[in-house]
């Protein structure tokens, strides 16, 4: 006997945050959309109820811009439904490239001196120092195994968990995001094998040990900690 049980291809399951849609990747988008609307007919709230939050998970599908903008118009064009996120297993090379770049530890053996500027995509491992008037940026952190004089800016894009470390701190300035730091707002003498962050609760950044790092930034990578770790 054939079985006649239509295959799904978007399944709702209701959270206690909102309403979670599943979207079968081997499906065409077209058929995905027009099942979507129905099932969503179905599912509508009373006039009377608020706004459901939808999370939309796509599996190994990529969606191109006109399609995710289609996909939002279905689900938000009664204003019964507003998308949370749409998660996707699946990302362009380019994206791909990108992500890599920006999360990359590059390594240079060299001191950076006075009027000289290293400014990299990702995480920099600098090998040596950076002497007064000298300057390192970096969109991740910082790693300095030598001793930092001059200007240290991490985090260049916006990541305030970026951090700053050295072998010997005695920075001109400091840089994380767009919060400062100069001299006078720590030891001015010098501090060995310290690091720079943010301290959310004071709004600024702060100087402390090294060994911090492995409870006030647990993201950070295997190769990280067993630089803080020696």
């Amino acid at each position: 006997m054939q079985d006649t049980k239509q295959k799904q291809n978007v399944t709702i399951k209701g959270t206690r945050d909102g309403l979670t849609l599943f979207i079968d990747d081997r499906c065409s988008f077209e058929d995905a959309c027009r099942e979507l609307r129905d099932k969503l007919s179905v599912n509508s709230s009373q006039k009377d109820e608020q706004v459901v939050p939808v999370t939309v998970k796509l599996g190994s599908r990529y969606l191109y811009d006109d399609q995710m903008e289609e996909l939002e118009k279905i689900i938000t064009e009664k204003k019964q439904f507003t998308v949370q996120t749409i998660d996707s297993n699946v990302i362009l090379k380019d994206e791909a490239l990108k992500m890599l770049e920006d999360t990359e530890i590059k390594v240079y053996s060299r001191i950076i001196r006075s009027g000289q500027v290293l400014e990299v995509k990702g995480d920099l491992l600098l090998i040596g120092d950076v002497n007064p008037g000298g300057k390192v940026v970096s969109t991740g952190n910082i790693y300095i195994m030598g001793s930092l004089h001059g200007i240290a800016h991490a985090g260049v894009d916006g990541d305030q968990n970026a951090i700053i470390t050295a072998s010997y701190m005695n920075p001109s300035q400091l840089r994380i995001a767009d919060y400062i730091s100069r001299s006078p707002d720590y030891q001015t003498d010098g501090v060995y094998m310290e690091c720079g962050l943010i301290d959310k609760e004071k709004d600024k950044i702060i100087i402390d040990r090294l060994q911090v790092l492995t409870h006030k930034r647990k993201s950070l990578s295997g190769f990280e900690r067993r630089i803080i770790n020696g």
